[in-house]
């Protein structure tokens, strides 16, 4: 077996903290993108409403007196993105900056899990220290990816933010020195069924996101229509609760299909190693439980009309599955797959 590079191993944890430090700027950058957006939107909304009361309120009867500081109490409904998430509008110079940021902050994450498998001579996803950052980096990487062909850049702050923690919680929670992997993990399935179980959770990481923000859109846009001022104004930069939650489904079908992938690979696997494709181990379980949530989310919504907030609520609590299979199961329910590294 090749001894372990320590030296190299040292290099990763440099860039994994240059990783770190990047996506803090660039996180800071998303939140002054969005701060200074709401602050240009509103401006803009204020003028507008003040130069329109007089002309509404004559078309009333009403007599003519100070505007609200809100674009939607004349119209019933909240101002929102292009639903389509293309790149229009004024140029936003803090969200490019952003981008790139996060796109160098990727490239140095992606030098330090390569080098972490180089210094081991395998793959860097055998403890859950691993498993984390490469989970943080392939997060960033797709969202990369979807920024190529939307704009997404209203995501930035939640998911720089979520990756931040990720990799908060490899550091301070589950640190692992460089080493081989024990002989239960010895097998190509490891590449196959973890590598795709990253990207299934990568792709919830994401959809968590979103679904969030549409819970947030959806209560702004209901209190627009109840004739209510708006409180985060930075939600106009984003588009309608209806366009995020289609995107989300679209998305979430795409990981489920992983998911389940994951899970028959790791059936296979399990008949390998053990003998059995089946055993009720805990962490097979939630595996399951993360598999029938997210299956009764795309059933509920495509069958039964589940939309709207009812809909969000669902994939956030299938995300919040995926969080304590991997946190809670790990660290405190012995079982076969109690060799996480912790």
């Amino acid at each position: 077996m090749p001894s372990i590079d320590y030296q190299l191993a040292e290099y990763s944890d440099l860039f994994m903290l240059l990783a770190a430090f990047t996506y803090t700027v660039a996180l800071l950058a998303f939140a002054w993108d969005l701060a200074k957006s709401s602050k240009t939107l509103k401006a803009i909304d204020q003028k507008a409403a003040v130069q329109a009361a007089p002309k509404v309120m004559a078309t009333a009867g009403a007599p003519t007196g100070p505007a609200d500081s809100s674009r939607q109490w004349n119209t019933g409904e909240a101002v929102t993105a292009d639903d389509a998430m293309g790149y229009t509008g004024a140029r936003r110079n803090a969200a490019r900056v952003a981008v790139a940021l996060t796109a160098l902050a990727t490239l140095i994450h992606a030098a330090a899990v390569v080098s972490r498998g180089l210094a081991a001579h395998r793959v860097p996803w055998g403890n859950m220290y691993e498993f984390c950052t490469t989970g943080a980096l392939v997060v960033s990487v797709v969202f990369l990816l979807v920024l190529l062909r939307r704009d997404i850049r209203f995501l930035g702050t939640f998911v720089v933010g979520l990756v931040l923690i990720m990799m908060m919680a490899a550091t301070i929670g589950f640190p692992t020195p460089v080493g081989h992997l024990i002989p239960a993990l010895q097998s190509y399935w490891l590449i196959i069924h973890v590598s795709v179980a990253v990207i299934a959770s990568a792709l919830f990481t994401l959809t968590f996101a979103m679904s969030v923000l549409q819970l947030l859109q959806a209560d702004r846009e209901a209190k627009a229509r109840a004739g209510g001022k708006e409180r985060l104004a930075f939600l106009k930069i984003v588009p309608s609760a209806q366009s995020l939650e289609n995107f989300s489904y679209r998305i979430n079908a795409v990981a489920f299909v992983l998911w389940t992938f994951t899970l028959m690979a790791g059936a296979v696997w399990a008949e390998q190693a053990w003998g059995r494709y089946w055993g009720w181990d805990t962490k097979e379980v939630w595996t399951f439980v993360i598999w029938v949530v997210y299956a009764g989310y795309l059933h509920a919504r495509a069958t039964r009309g589940w939309t709207g907030t009812r809909a969000a609520w669902l994939s956030i609590v299938g995300y919040l599955c995926v969080v304590f299979n991997f946190t809670i199961v790990n660290v405190y329910f012995a079982g076969l797959h109690s060799y996480s590294g912790v």
